[in-house]
């Protein structure tokens, strides 16, 4: 009987989730994997007595879809997409959906929009936020595609998104690639996050030297405060886990090697390619590489100097002030630059993208969601122009009053021999930004020097564009 709300296909750990959020929330639901035996395990497991249909094939799953037919796709990125997706071609008709629930490239995101627009079909990029327990919980969804296909998926996505201050966490991105890019910073912000967390946790180490229930104390205090937000959340709860093999803190047997999926690095690429300034999320991507570099850095560890420095012996209390300090105006440089790109991108791709209603819906069951996306959301409200977030009052001040232990903090770690890359970023670009003149002067006549690109005069309108036989 073909009366199931939505299908979907793929029945990896999210896609499982999903599919019960879905039907918890009162959808019936196709559900279809390419091993059969996935899809067995789920319909005799999780699924059992749940308003869900199993499917054995793509026909079947097809057949079992209510017109118009809604199918998410929820596997691997890349060629996986394409294959599903040119399987299900023959099996639909016009005004039917599809929708890419993965971590795709905008960019192929586009492509497939403007193919499968060509044969009367909507494809939906969708960015889902939150991992495995928003999945099954509520995620921050973030849905990119046709006004048309959003009106028929709008009651399904806000019923079964996270909420936050009573306003489900999904909106309609815009078109075509726009919730997949909108996902991508996403990630990006939350590379920054996550690095400048790791930063204020090793001044900290070098300074304080906390043990990991003081550490534990410390993030829960501040998490207390205007740095409440999950990844803080979850840092004290990590410093108060011991490892059970060891009985030492669990954080100090993990090796300092990080991965990566590469949403961080598509982000700094655009940004450059875009010429958006993303020194935050580039120092973390950059961070992460290095730290993947292990054994090279234990060997120049035994080669290289490190600074001579007596043991630290200032104030305790305020020296986790200053850190505490530092990473609140350092992470609002890092969103401020990642809705920057935000705006190159909804410009040059056409898509109108809307701050107040992209930092609400990070405000629940995301990663990154905190107490401060509420101060955001309130920002871009009240002046949708918004130039550059850090601009706005609110922010404006948490910067000036933050700044004298932000100095200190970075100062700290340099002398100490302390890398803190993306502290030492963020303050770089607000020291750039709120600079009237910037030694670029010196650069074009660099440049002017030795490639005759020209140069503009102080004394001269702007436009006007000149050049110097140096040799002469």
């Amino acid at each position: 009987m073909s009366n199931c709300d939505i299908g979907l296909i793929g029945l990896a750990v999210m896609g499982e989730n999903l599919v019960l959020n879905m039907e918890s929330k009162g959808f019936r639901v196709a559900v279809f994997n390419r091993t059969t035996s996935v899809t067995k395990k789920f319909a005799a497991g999780r699924a059992a007595g749940k308003n869900i249909v199993p499917c054995a094939t793509l026909g079947e799953f097809v057949g079992a879809l209510a017109r118009p037919r809604k199918a998410q796709i929820m596997v691997k990125a890349g060629a996986p997409v394409d294959a599903v997706i040119e399987q299900l071609i023959p099996l639909l008709e016009p005004g039917d959906i599809i929708i890419d629930g993965g971590n795709s490239l905008w960019t192929d995101t586009r492509r497939r929009e403007k193919s499968l627009r060509e044969k009367g079909l909507h494809f939906f990029g969708v960015g889902v936020s939150g991992g495995e327990e928003g999945a099954l919980k509520g995620p921050s969804i973030m849905p990119g595609g046709s006004a048309d296909g959003w009106k028929t998926l709008e009651p399904i996505y806000t019923k079964i998104a996270a909420g936050a201050e009573g306003e489900p966490c999904c909106r309609h991105m815009g078109s075509d690639g726009a919730g997949h890019y909108v996902k991508m910073v996403h990630n990006g912000i939350e590379y920054g996050d996550m690095q400048l967390i790791c930063e204020a946790y090793a001044i900290l180490q070098a300074t304080v030297a906390p043990d990991a229930a003081e550490f534990a104390e410390i993030f829960s205090e501040w998490n207390r405060g205007d740095l409440d937000s999950f990844l803080i959340d979850i840092t004290a709860n990590i410093f108060r886990r011991s490892d059970p093999e060891s009985g030492q803190p669990l954080v100090d047997m993990i090796v300092d090697k990080a991965g990566q999926k590469g949403t961080g690095k598509w982000t700094v690429g655009h940004a450059v390619e875009m010429g958006v300034p993303l020194s935050v999320i580039g120092s973390a991507v950059e961070a992460r590489i290095l730290s993947s570099m292990k054994a090279e850095r234990v060997a120049a560890s035994e080669i290289l100097p490190a600074p001579d420095v007596p043991e630290w012996t200032g104030d305790r209390k305020a020296m986790i002030a200053a850190v505490r300090d530092a990473l609140y105006a350092s992470k609002i440089i890092s969103y401020a630059q990642g809705f920057v790109q935000l705006g190159a991108a909804s410009e040059l791709y056409d898509w109108g993208l809307n701050f107040g209603d992209i930092s609400s819906i990070w405000r629940g069951g995301c990663i990154i969601r905190a107490r401060f996306l509420n101060r955001i959301t309130e920002a871009y409200r009240k002046n949708p122009g918004l130039k550059n977030l850090i601009l706005d009052p609110y922010f404006r001040d948490i910067i000036a009053s933050t700044q004298t232990n932000w100095r200190s903090a970075v100062q700290t770690a340099i002398g100490r021999g302390v890398a803190v890359p993306a502290f030492g970023a963020a303050l770089a670009y607000f020291d750039s930004y709120r600079s009237a003149r910037l030694p670029a002067n010196l650069l074009q006549a660099q440049r002017d020097y030795f490639g005759a690109h020209t140069y503009e005069r102080t004394d001269r309108p702007a436009g006007e564009f000149f050049h110097t036989e140096w040799f002469a």
